[in-house]
């Protein structure tokens, strides 16, 4: 009986294992199947694409059947690129065993694979049944450089902006063409579109004055994004030499074949000999500029002759002439943009302070225009034909009217030709602005990593991806397409606007695109479009039929009080499940432990950003999930405010990390370990706490917290536990915040593996010397740091950093970027080998004189912030050679000190100086020997000696610098000002307050 079971069992192992390899063969070659569709897919991809920029340049209003098919193109090409992606993270990655596993998602795949195929056919059959586009290789971009010159069509504008707001600008180029210089010199002004540019440069070119009579021989010719050649230089021909010399040239020309040639050496010899005086309008392209300066100009002049170049590119502004001789123009001053508006509208500042509503109607314009010049005067111009009662409602739909109206077609057709011009790879980065609310300020860093997440950046060899997407930014930037927000004193930008009336433009672009869908910009609640980006602000909206499975990017901004179930669900669920983008940073709203536990349900997820401030958005997360490891292609991952402690092994797998940011609440509400009484009952009460008796939020942050005092060990910094496996992150850029206590000797070790870091940040309050030392070394190994971060802070308690000279600690040598929290007392000597640093900021350093000497040996240092207890002494006196490069210093509750003071020949370079709650009874002294300095700010609780002395100084200065006082003089003014002692300093320390850990816009390190 035995040997029978036994045979039937060998038998039907025997036929299982022979059916199992029949179908692991068949499933192998619908594998080699589904793959070669992939392989399709990919090339009809990039064909599309390229399709897509062609009609772009080609597309015409009037053509609807190729704006249509362009659309079906496009919504084509959305689907097929989250087809690859599926195909990449459900099948491309794994092993062939898990493959032949998952059956369940390769069978799924092929089947849109396989639908998406079906619909390439149908629309290319489409097209062809209604002929819809024919692709002329010759004119495929000739559609928008045969655009009619704007400019063109509001001639009247110029006598309202000559007469408002232009006086300054036109005296300051006056001065710049009137330099004594014999030599030919060009001339550039650059701005946005619309601000006037070329009414500028034709007031001085139709002026009266005598200085233009100077100029004998003047022309005028507009350049545009197309012009040809031959006829520029006839134009040039006929109003610099005559209309005569023109027939005369032309006339020995007939039959000649290179016209061009010999037509620009005819007016480069006849111009050597003359004084000129020529406008170049609208250049577009450096190109453009070379031909002109090689072709239509001559090589040599010495009759003082000008050139002026009209352009909205920064790059064409400096390769046409150097820095001292590019005008930027900048927007109108607010009052010069209201008394513009008011008289485009018939009314003046007297109607508007009698009448509230008008002041109102004139602020709200005056915003929108953005006090560009060409807004004010063309929706002025509307405003004035309707009658005033129509004018409140006008306001709230002047968005919609920007986009429909014909009387805003000048001001339509200025905007869409800036971004017409865009290269095709900015062109969607462009677009992207749309998802940030109006007026809203966009950090450079954030942006540039959304970019790099959304696959909008493209790699270029001999440059990393991070570089690429700053190199973008900065041609927005150059082309006038942002605003520059906030600019450090490098001069690199770090933040930016997009104007109203630009962002009105590219929402309205957007919207047609199915791009970006937008809840604050009155657009329909019911969705039934499939809008690859989702941006929900300026109240709580719901969103009704809207297909989020093809949602790539979720951006919520604040005012948001239904969190998660804005949607119907929670954010984190596999409802997005294409989600890349998934940005909470500035959103109020509720995020539970179990809301971050889906987050691995979003298998696309690229970018992570849930920045929880001051416990506003109420988050009630404690850990991150253990199975973190299966959102590979994550690429940023910020969670700052929450109760996370620990990062999990996990994130070791996560090989495409770039950005990791952790941050994690450092202050006990309940479970204070400095209040052991009321510990103990908390802790004797929580089971209590766990029933429906509490209310839910407060149930929440007791479990939360009480499992981040546990897993911490009541730890009191904001740095969170790295696990071993960090060096496997080679990506990683940016790591922050790391507890030195709770994270393992190996773990520290292996920081010095990531090659590529450019910003850690290190809490090493209570850690183990042999821990502090492995830390140095691995720092010094970090040989692309350029920003670090080391803090002992501990609860209102000095740590101490002096183990840093003990340790030998010797800073990368490209580090630009230092924060040192802690004690220090003597600065060691290897910090003076920091020649790239450039930032410095200390607190609770202590240091003497000898500490400040070492800081001013280094010869880029530009920032200096010196904060709570970081000096010791009663006199911070600034010496000749010493902070050669010091731009700015901050100075904040140091209350030993008692005088500043400025040597003659110091700080060759300083510009501001900012003073808050200290007590400065010798005073500020020789601030007339700052050559340079701009700004003198004395904050809150500042007090000094000597005010009047000051302010005389300050307002006898040549660069007359603003000097700004935060409270009433009388709370500023000690008197006379007094001669210290070293026993004398202020050693009152019951005033001394401890500042808020994490000082704003510092420690955030962003």
């Amino acid at each position: 009986m035995a040997e029978t079971v036994l045979s039937m069992a060998r038998s039907m192992l025997g036929s299982a294992i022979s059916a199992a390899a029949a179908a692991a063969g068949e499933e192998m070659s619908l594998l080699m199947g589904v793959q070669k569709e992939i392989w399709f897919m990919n090339d009809e991809l990039r064909t599309m694409q390229a399709f897509l920029i062609a009609a772009e340049a080609m597309k015409k209003k009037k053509d609807l059947l190729l704006n249509v098919w362009a659309e079906q193109v496009r919504s084509l090409s959305y689907d097929i690129e989250d087809c690859l992606d599926e195909f990449m993270v459900h099948v491309g990655n794994q092993s062939l065993l898990q493959q032949l596993i998952n059956l369940k998602d390769r069978h799924r795949i092929a089947v849109k694979i396989r639908n998406l195929k079906s619909r390439v056919e149908e629309v290319s059959c489409r097209n062809t049944r209604y002929n819809s586009i024919k692709m002329d290789a010759d004119n495929t971009f000739d559609d928008i450089d045969s655009m009619e010159d704007v400019r063109n069509h509001f001639p009247s504008n110029i006598d309202e902006t000559k007469l408002v707001g232009f006086d300054t600008p036109q005296k300051e180029l006056l001065d710049k063409i009137n330099i004594d210089d014999e030599h030919c010199r060009v001339l550039c002004t650059v701005g946005m579109g619309g601000l006037g540019k070329t009414t500028l440069v034709r007031n001085i070119f139709e002026s009266k004055e005598d200085f233009i009579k100077n100029f004998p021989r003047r022309a005028w010719i507009v350049v545009s994004q197309s012009f040809s050649k031959i006829e520029m230089l006839k134009d040039m021909i006929s109003q610099l030499l005559g209309p005569d010399s023109l027939r005369e040239c032309l006339k020995r020309l007939e039959g000649k074949a290179r016209r061009v040639d010999d037509l620009g050496t005819y007016l480069r010899d006849r111009l050597k000999e003359l004084r000129y005086f020529v406008v170049f309008d609208d250049l577009w392209n450096t190109h453009d500029w070379e031909w002109i300066r090689d072709f239509a100009l001559p090589s040599t002049n010495h009759k003082g002759s000008r050139v002026i170049v009209t352009t909205r590119l920064d790059d064409v502004a400096n390769a046409c002439t150097t820095e001292p001789f590019v005008y930027h123009l900048n927007l109108l001053e607010k009052e010069c943009a209201i008394d513009l508006l008011l008289r485009k509208i018939g009314k003046n500042k007297e109607d508007m302070k009698n009448d509230a509503k008008l002041q109102s109607i004139v602020t709200q314009l005056v915003k929108k225009c953005g006090c560009l010049p060409l807004a004010i005067v063309t929706i002025g111009a509307m405003f004035a034909n309707k009658h005033s009662s129509k004018w409140e409602e006008m306001c709230k739909q002047l968005p919609s009217e920007l986009e429909s109206n014909p009387s805003l077609e000048a001001i339509r057709r200025v905007v869409t030709l800036s971004y017409d011009h865009l290269p095709s790879h900015l062109k969607p980065c462009f677009l992207y602005l749309s998802i940030f609310p109006e007026d809203f300020e966009i950090k450079r860093t954030q942006l540039v990593n959304r970019w790099i997440a959304e696959g909008l950046v493209r790699s270029r060899v001999g440059m990393t991806i991070s570089d690429v997407g700053e190199s973008y930014f900065d041609e927005l930037i150059s082309r006038s397409m942002i605003q520059p927000s906030r600019v450090d004193m490098e001069g690199r930008v770090k933040s930016c606007r997009v104007h109203d009336i630009m962002r009105d433009i590219i929402v309205s672009t957007s919207k047609k695109e199915n791009f970006v869908y937008s809840t604050g910009d009155n657009i329909p609640t019911v969705v039934m479009e499939k809008f690859r980006h989702v941006s929900c602000h300026h109240g709580n909206y719901s969103i009704v039929g809207m297909d989020f499975s093809r949602v790539r990017s979720l951006t919520v901004f604040d005012g948001f009080d239904q969190g998660p179930m804005l949607f119907g669900s929670s954010i984190c669920s596999a409802k997005f499940m294409m989600l890349r983008v998934l940005d909470l940073e500035k959103a109020i709203l509720l995020v539970t432990q179990k809301d971050i536990n889906n987050i691995v349900l979003l298998r696309h997820l690229r970018y992570l950003n849930m920045e929880f401030r001051y416990r506003a958005s109420r988050s009630f997360v404690y850990e991150l999930p253990r199975s973190l490891g299966k959102l590979r292609n994550l690429q940023v991952l910020i969670i700052t405010g929450s109760d996370i402690c620990t990062l999990p092994n996990d994130i070791s797998k996560l090989l495409m990390l770039r950005i990791l940011h952790c941050r994690k609440e450092w202050i006990y509400v309940d479970f204070n370990p400095r209040r052991p009484i009321n510990c103990l009952m908390h802790t004797l009460c929580m089971p209590l706490m766990l029933t429906p008796l509490v209310g839910f939020e407060e149930r929440k942050r007791n479990i939360c917290e009480l499992h981040r005092a546990y897993s911490s060990h009541w730890s009191e910094t904001q740095g969170v536990r790295v696990p071993t496996g960090i060096s496997k992150l080679k990506e990683l850029q940016v790591l922050e915040v790391v507890d030195l206590k709770l994270t393992k000797t190996k773990a520290i070790e292996e920081l010095g593996e990531l090659h590529r870091l450019q910003k850690l940040s290190v809490s090493t309050k209570g850690a183990q010397d042999k821990k502090r030392k492995t830390l140095c070394e691995a720092i010094e190994k970090l040989s692309s740091l350029q920003s670090l971060c080391v803090d002992e802070y501990y609860y209102f308690e000095i740590g101490t950093l002096e183990w840093l000279g003990p340790c030998n600690f010797s800073p990368p040598p490209l580090l630009r970027k230092l924060k040192l929290i802690g004690r220090i007392r003597v600065m060691p000597d290897s910090f003076t080998n920091l020649k790239q640093l450039r930032k410095i900021y200390l607190k609770n350093s202590e240091l003497d004189d000898s500490g400040i000497e070492i800081l001013g040996t280094l010869p880029n240092l530009m920032l200096l912030n010196l904060y709570y207890k970081s000096y010791v002494g009663n006199e911070l006196a600034f010496k000749k050679h010493e902070f050669p490069n010091l731009k700015e210093l901050r100075i904040r509750e140091l209350f030993k000190l008692g005088g500043i003071r400025f040597d003659k020949d110091a700080l060759p370079h300083m510009e501001r100086i900012e003073i808050v709650d200290c007590e400065l009874r010798s005073g500020i002294v020789g601030i007339k020997h700052l050559q340079k300095i701009k700004e003198i700010s004395l904050g809150e609780r500042c007090e000094v000696a000597g005010l009047v002395l000051l302010e005389e100084e300050v307002k006898a200065h040549p660069n007359k610098p603003a000097l700004q006082l935060h409270e009433d003089r009388s709370k500023i003014n000690l008197g006379s000002p007094v001669v210290l002692t070293e026993d004398q300093g202020s050693s009152d320390e019951g005033k001394a307050k401890e500042s808020i850990h994490d000082d704003a816009g510092e420690s955030s390190g962003k």
